[in-house]
């Protein structure tokens, strides 16, 4: 694709790159405020810059031009932000502006040209990249986005770690709701030794109206559709009501005939193969969108891209939505005015309502924007009894007014205008120090030490606080030592010991290069590893059992792993004739599942009884990615089993992390086979469930570029020859045929088919015998080593035979398939033909 802003060619002339910006913009029919204007001339000039302007005030624009200098200059530059979805939906914007060969992006979950002179990624991508390589790095430019949240109690310390280590830098800092700056700007200049500016306004481009509504909701979104102001965003404050709310409206009529024509042919030739696809897709082709962190990226992504072309009526969101993501929007409607933040419920701060509040009207379409807030259902409900009973005095006695719920969060009117005119909160520090922290400035070229010293005393925490950030710190620093994960370097001399004076410290070069600490207890994962068995059958499986305990829990997939305990347990009982008390205290007992509790609980009360520092910090035991591996379910067969269509974002997440721990977090020497095994069978798998990014990014480069059609093989641009490496090419082969199984074990032939080249009647027919012989296919640990899959060399072409293990234990049957060795360098993916499953021998 052609982009807007090439850069221009060497040598760098600033006027020269200010006056083409500046043309593009025009001739893209923006004409830029007075605001934006002095921040790209300060940032031109060499200054910082604080960008405190509205939602909706073009500071994208600014950013643009900040990446534009930066790229002419031959420098790197990084834009950053609290969110992966909107890290995502920048990187797609600016691939269209620089075009897709300059554009990089790094989030947690994934990496697309991560080299690029321009890179999108998380704040923590930023922060690892400036503990790791502070002034060294060739970062020259940041731009910090949402910035406000700097005073984030979890995230805050990543939006500071750039301002501490980073000298070399000019920085962006932007917001609608920053408060007081001059801290800030007398930091940047000490810093930087640059100038810093505030550039601050309150204009709006499109004024806001605000409204108070008691009208119920329902009837409220059908007079906002018909009058005309669509689109809106109706905001709740749970994934669960967002997507529930996407079914009541589907009674209303949304869209005309030619809309919903649009709308057909705009979702033609998109891929809605997940359990909550149909869901989507149906709502999308009515004209209603559904937007929060629980869903796949590529749904998010198409729900922006929708709400972008002007093609969706009714957005159902979280209050995510209001974090910069590009999604024009003419009205928005709070559902309530609080919210649960993980510890309590409260009423929404003034930068909370703001920041959403602010995404209404959109420039260059709307007079107006339009904010409304209902009032609670009681109040609601008491208001349209009160106007019936109004009429007939019987009714006015009998009137019984309803209360808000027990523990309900009230507000009124008085709420929504205080909301409205306060000030925004000031942002307040949360430095904190991690292991990973102290990992990444101690594996610095020079003295990471006095670096890290440098980091608490520099930081912008109270002086009380700092020293508490300094015996942490130590504490940290000595587990890392004790462990060897840290090592003194051997002096000339020969002087050895860990208080010899003058030597530098070094990470252990025995770990893999990704090695990281970034989870509280990674140092408890490398305490305990060596205390599994590892001649144990189940190592590998209790090694995953290990990672997924270090990891959050999401909850919102425990709590259906219990739900569904317990219906099967409340069956069993009642089979059993058991009394109702005591069918009550059992179930109450009832926990998900727990793998090696005892033995990690355990060993977590002797690690923390040696380490202060773990404080609130707890192991969580579970089982998702061990049992979607145990029970080989596909991502699709986890999803419906546990009802989590709604949720499938939280479950893509939740391996991702588990994978990352496995893959980084294990010492490279504690991986016996099958636990790289696992590792490459979890790598596939989450690549396999969204490449919507990477296809974006591809189709970009080349308009000819046609994804995979596979919902596990995502296309590659250039196919590397897989089959150098004969391990990693064993394992990918493996993990293809147990992909067969998975399949099989589901029942879905059709996807058998497509992987390996033919007819799913066939397909069917080869595996009715084996089902009709055995139970339910079960592969478990056992049926999954590596001793069951044979292979027989012939050429070019390799003769796989996988032992079935089924319900009752026994291994009598095969699955055969060939593997075509040329057709795999030539793809880039293992290329498998069809050959049958027979008994073993015939």
């Amino acid at each position: 694709m052609s982009a807007l802003l090439p850069p221009l060619p060497p040598p760098f002339d600033s006027d020269a790159v200010l006056d083409r910006f500046l043309t593009v913009m025009s001739e893209r029919g923006l004409e830029l405020y007075d605001e934006q204007e002095e921040a790209i001339l300060e940032l031109f000039a060499g200054s910082n810059v604080i960008l405190n302007t509205p939602t909706g005030s073009g500071k994208s624009l600014v950013a643009s031009a900040a990446h534009y200098r930066a790229l002419c200059a031959g420098q790197r530059s990084v834009y950053t932000c609290p969110i992966k979805a909107l890290v995502n939906e920048k990187f797609l914007s600016m691939c269209r502006d620089f075009g897709p060969e300059n554009v990089g992006m790094m989030t947690g979950d994934a990496a697309v040209n991560p080299d690029a002179p321009i890179l999108c990624c998380t704040a923590e991508i930023l922060a690892n990249i400036a503990l790791a390589r502070g002034p060294d790095s060739d970062v020259r430019v940041v731009v910090m986005d949402e910035f406000h949240y700097y005073s984030d109690s979890e995230r805050g310390y990543a939006w500071q770690v750039p301002l501490l280590t980073m000298p070399q830098c000019r920085f962006l800092l932007m917001s609608a709701t920053l408060g007081d700056t001059s801290f800030f700007e007398r930091e940047l200049t000490r810093v930087t030794a640059a100038p810093s500016v505030t550039v601050r306004s309150d204009r709006r481009p499109v004024p806001l109206t605000f409204e108070y509504s008691e009208t119920p909701l329902t009837e409220r979104v059908a007079e906002l559709v018909e009058g005309d102001k669509a689109p809106v965003y109706l905001v709740y404050f749970t994934q669960r009501s967002a997507s529930e709310s996407a079914q009541g409206w589907m009674s209303l009529n949304l869209t005309s005939k030619e809309e919903k024509a649009r709308l057909a042919e705009a979702l033609e030739g998109e891929r809605f193969n997940s359990p909550y696809g149909k869901d989507m897709k149906r709502w999308l082709r009515h004209g209603i969108g559904v937007h929060h962190a629980g869903l796949l990226p590529k749904y998010r992504i198409l729900v922006e891209r929708l709400a972008q072309q002007g093609l969706l009526k009714i957005i159902c969101g979280t209050d995510t939505l209001g974090v910069g993501i590009n999604v024009p929007i003419r009205t928005v409607v709070f559902t309530q005015l609080w919210k649960y933040d993980g510890r309590k419920a409260a009423v929404l701060s003034v930068r909370d309502f703001r920041q959403v509040a602010g995404r209404a009207g959109r420039r260059g379409y709307d007079n107006e924007g339009l904010v409304v807030a209902q009032a609670p259902e009681h109040i609601i409900e008491n208001k349209r009894a009160e106007a019936k009973a109004a009429s007939d005095p019987k009714k006015k006695k009998k009137l019984v007014r309803r209360t808000a719920p027990p523990g309900a969060v009230v507000w009124d009117e008085r709420t929504y205008q205080k909301l409205q005119d306060a000030p925004c909160e000031e942002l307040s520090s949360q430095f904190g120090v991690s292991h990973g922290m102290l990992l990444l400035v101690l594996s610095r070229p020079g003295d990471g030490c006095r670096a890290m010293q440098r980091l608490i005393r520099d930081c912008h925490e109270t002086p009380h606080k700092k020293e508490q950030l300094r015996r942490r710190a130590w504490q940290l620093f000595r587990g890392l030592i004790e462990r060897g994960i840290v090592e003194p370097q051997r002096r000339l001399d020969g002087a050895s010991g860990p208080m010899a004076g003058g030597r530098k410290l070094r990470v252990n070069v025995e770990l893999q290069e990704d090695f990281s600490l970034h989870h509280a207890l990674s140092l408890f994962l490398i305490d305990t590893l060596p205390l599994l068995d590892v001649t144990s059958p189940d190592h590998a499986l209790d090694v995953l059992t290990l990672c997924e305990s270090i990891v959050e829990d999401p909850d919102a997939i425990l709590r259906k792993q219990i739900d569904r305990a317990k219906t099967e347990a409340l069956a069993e009982m009642k089979e059993q004739g058991l009394g109702y008390e005591e069918r009550m205290d059992k179930l109450d007992a009832i926990e998900h599942p727990k793998p090696l509790r005892d033995f990690l609980y355990d060993r977590f009360n002797e690690f923390a009884a040696k380490h202060p520092w773990v404080e609130q910090e707890n192991v969580r035991p579970k089982s998702i990615a061990r049992e979607m591996f145990e029970r080989y379910d596909s991502f699709a067969d986890y999803v419906k089993r546990y009802g989590l269509q709604r949720s499938e974002g939280l479950l893509l997440r939740h391996l991702s992390q588990t994978w990352k721990v496995l893959s980084q977090t294990v010492p490279a020497a504690a991986k016996t086979e099958e636990v790289e095994e696992l590792e490459v069978y979890f790598r596939e798998l989450i690549r396999g469930i969204d490449s919507s990014l990477l296809e974006e990014w591809e189709r970009m480069q080349n308009p000819d570029f046609e994804a995979a059609e596979t919902p596990d093989k995502p296309q590659r641009k250039t196919p590397v020859d897989i089959t150098r490496d004969a391990k990693a090419f064993l394992r990918l082969v493996r993990f293809a045929v147990h992909g067969v199984l998975q399949d099989a074990n589901a029942g879905d032939f059709e996807t058998i088919a497509q992987r390996t080249g033919s007819e799913a009647l066939a397909v069917e027919d080869a595996w009715r015998p084996y089902f009709e012989a055995s139970e339910r296919l079960r592969l478990d640990p056992e049926g999954r080593a590596a001793k069951h899959t044979h292979i027989e060399e012939d050429g070019s072409i390799w003769h796989v035979a996988q032992v079935l293990i089924d319900g009752e234990g026994l291994g009598d049957w095969e699955l055969r398939l060939d593997v075509d060795l040329a057709a795999s360098r030539e793809t880039g993916d293992v290329v498998m033909r069809w050959d049958g499953v027979a008994p073993i021998g015939s």
